[in-house]
């Protein structure tokens, strides 16, 4: 069973954001990057089948915060003008401009639940936890509008 961490559709690296607008978030899903991805063998007359799903993802700003995520976000368009995000969105404070590479450095973090049977004379049954990360980007700029009379 092949679990990796998210694609990351945004933030994009070749963009550039603005400090206090919505900065939307979200993850291109796939059965290796979500789940949900199923997987069994058989040996001896033994045999272990397991599920796997994302259960949350937590979001490193790179500005000192974070935020959980239930699932991949919802993607932005142009018809949810200045609205945050429904479900995984973030408004930074300020510009990136004092940072490594005047870039905001945040990382994905996704929690894998993996659900699992064995069966062999009689069914057992359990689950766990294991984590995948992806590292990103983000260039934040500040707006600055002079009113000239």
């Amino acid at each position: 069973m092949r679990l990796t961490g998210p694609v990351i559709a945004n933030p994009r690296a070749e963009g550039t954001y603005v400090v206090g607008m919505p900065f939307w978030m979200w993850a291109t899903p796939s059965p290796t990057t979500y789940g949900p991805v199923t997987a069994s063998a058989t040996a001896g007359g033994v045999t272990v089948s397991a599920t796997a799903t994302v259960t949350r993802a937590v979001w490193d700003m790179g500005d000192g915060s974070s935020v959980t995520c239930p699932g991949p976000g919802t993607k932005y368009t142009a018809d949810h003008g200045k609205n945050m995000s429904p479900d995984c969105g973030h408004r930074y404070r300020r510009s990136s401009t004092d940072e490594p590479n005047a870039r905001y450095a945040g990382s994905t973090t996704t929690t894998w639940t993996v659900d699992w049977t064995v069966t062999a004379g009689g069914a057992q049954t359990g689950s766990f936890t294991t984590t995948r990360a992806t590292d990103w980007t983000a260039r934040i700029h500040e707006v600055q509008v002079l009113n000239v009379n």
